[in-house]
């Protein structure tokens, strides 16, 4: 006969905030690149700022320091060079127009699409859930789900070996 074991609270689970997202000094180099990454690329689509302009900016901000510099550089100038091409891949999956997605989810799922396309090295799982923190951290309140569907969406046709196998339980190598 098991035990019930009650859930601990977000709070009171360690390196986790009341909202479930991780504290800072839980975060690794490269999710601190990725919300770096969010803030520029945040600016670029609301304020139409030119990368350069916005790399200068974020590179000064508290803790930047702290972030692997290269993610950082291939998700900002990797998401506006290529934002057509995300953006056709994303469309087909939403529900509404682009124009009327929060700039925030926006982003969020640039920068999914494109570490799936780009970034081999990083799981998709890892992609996935790593987008779905940004959103529920700095989107709005169901904007992760939101994210989860059209990246969860994606996943299969971009990394479609890597799926497979995580889906039939056989390792990657």
């Amino acid at each position: 006969m098991s035990e019930h074991i009650p859930a601990v609270p977000a709070a009171k689970r360690p390196g986790v905030t009341s909202t479930g997202a991780r504290k800072a000094s839980a975060k690794s180099n490269r999710s601190r690149a990725r919300e770096f990454a969010l803030q520029a690329l945040y600016q670029h689509l609301v304020g139409r700022n030119e990368a350069t302009a916005i790399d200068a900016f974020t590179r000064d901000l508290t803790g930047f320091h702290k972030a692997d510099a290269a993610h950082y550089d291939a998700l900002l100038h990797g998401c506006i060079e290529t934002s057509a091409e995300l953006d056709a891949l994303i469309t087909p999956l939403l529900d509404r127009k682009m124009t009327e997605i929060s700039p925030i989810e926006h982003a969020v799922m640039w920068m999914g699409v494109y570490e799936f396309q780009h970034c081999l090295d990083v799981p998709w799982r890892v992609v996935l859930n790593e987008c779905i923190e940004l959103a529920k951290e700095f989107g709005g309140t169901d904007g992760h789900k939101y994210v989860n569907g059209v990246l969860g969406g994606l996943a299969p046709k971009l990394r479609a070996d890597e799926v497979a196998a995580d889906k039939a339980g056989t390792p990657r190598g």
